[in-house]
């Protein structure tokens, strides 16, 4: 989902007709340019991505360049591969599971900006990253296909193996990484039994978000792990109440996306400008119906009514960044051991 916004003129002609005509060769400095790491689904046509930089262009006298990856923890992977050499002045899309693990690359620099504003739940803040949107896991399922969706995580994992689901894997993806935190936060040292016994009710295991919800969308299962808010994107951009996202008696996982300034920033006050938009009215008032999260801060407009109908999670998950950054492999290596399983 990678679009790109900058271009470059003749420079040498226009210092040579700025000369003639008298006016400054300043004048047609090169424009600036701020190269924000993300994920795919942010910046398809359907996304935030080109509306936000749109609206950011305007104020910042720059020209936005995406780069984008397949989901979340494809990024931090990325940039690790990266190191010094990253072109990246600002990276969008990390969530706070991988806050603790990213720190720890030394890849970003404290971001300075005031995030009084802001209001997740928990209350999470950091002086690196900041958040922009957050929305809770859920089993999103097609009525038409499924008149009894599971009720709990329990359901879920020891329901009717012919009923599939699609899921995103916890390697290169956070909607995936979500859904072993979820299950490690319900079973916990059972986790690995219980996903022994989901793996009869999982079609496949797609790279990211996209995927998996393409293929939900297509009919080839009747449910994916996706999030509460999914259901808002169908009836406001679809009419249509067909999908909607399974309660869970014990709660559901939460993700919180972050944005962070980088050690090499280009230009770092330009960097600093966009963090502080990221979270300002213009910013959030695109999100909820391109990004079908949650805002972080006051939006320019009330939600849409489909807002008010989505599940309202009885209770929230989320374990500490540091405790994910210290066993993330070992539970991962559950999962695979799991999943590989005859």
């Amino acid at each position: 989902m990678s679009i790109s916004l900058h271009g470059r003129t003749l420079a040498g002609f226009m210092i040579a007709a700025a000369t003639v005509t008298g006016v400054s060769a300043s004048a047609f400095a090169a424009e600036k340019t701020l190269t924000v790491y993300t994920y795919e689904s942010f910046i398809t046509e359907w996304g935030p991505g080109a509306k936000v930089s749109e609206a950011f262009e305007k104020v910042c006298d720059c020209k936005v360049d995406y780069v984008g990856v397949a989901d979340g923890v494809e990024l931090l992977t990325r940039l690790k591969l990266e190191g010094e050499g990253s072109k990246a002045d600002v990276v969008l899309g990390l969530d706070t599971n991988l806050v603790a693990e990213a720190k720890a690359t030394g890849f970003f620099v404290p971001h300075g900006v005031d995030t009084t504003s802001v209001d997740v739940p928990g209350g999470f803040t950091d002086d690196t990253f900041i958040p922009y949107d957050y929305g809770h896991f859920a089993v999103v399922y097609d009525t038409e296909m499924l008149k009894s969706p599971p009720k709990s995580l329990r359901d879920l994992v020891e329901g009717d193996p012919t009923q599939k689901i699609v899921i995103e894997d916890p390697r290169t993806s956070t909607p995936g990484l979500g859904l072993l935190l979820w299950v490690k936060s319900v079973y916990g040292d059972r986790a690995g039994e219980a996903w022994a016994k989901l793996k009869a009710r999982v079609l496949t295991v797609t790279p990211g978000w996209s995927e998996a919800y393409g293929l939900f969308t297509k009919g080839e299962a009747p449910m994916v792990l996706s999030y509460t808010t999914s259901p808002a994107y169908h009836m406001v951009a679809e009419d249509t109440e067909r999908y909607q996202a399974a309660p869970f008696t014990e709660g559901h996982y939460i993700q919180i996306e972050v944005a962070a300034l980088t050690k090499n920033a280009k230009d770092p006050e330009l960097a600093r400008k966009f963090l502080d938009f990221m979270i300002g009215p213009e910013f959030q008032s695109i999100i909820p119906t391109t990004n079908w999260m949650m805002p972080v801060t006051a939006t320019k407009e009330p939600l849409p009514e489909a807002f008010g109908k989505l599940v309202e999670p009885r209770k929230t998950f989320l374990i500490p960044s540091e405790e994910v950054a210290a066993n993330r492999r070992a539970w991962i290596d559950e999962w695979l051991t799991a999943m590989s399983r005859n």
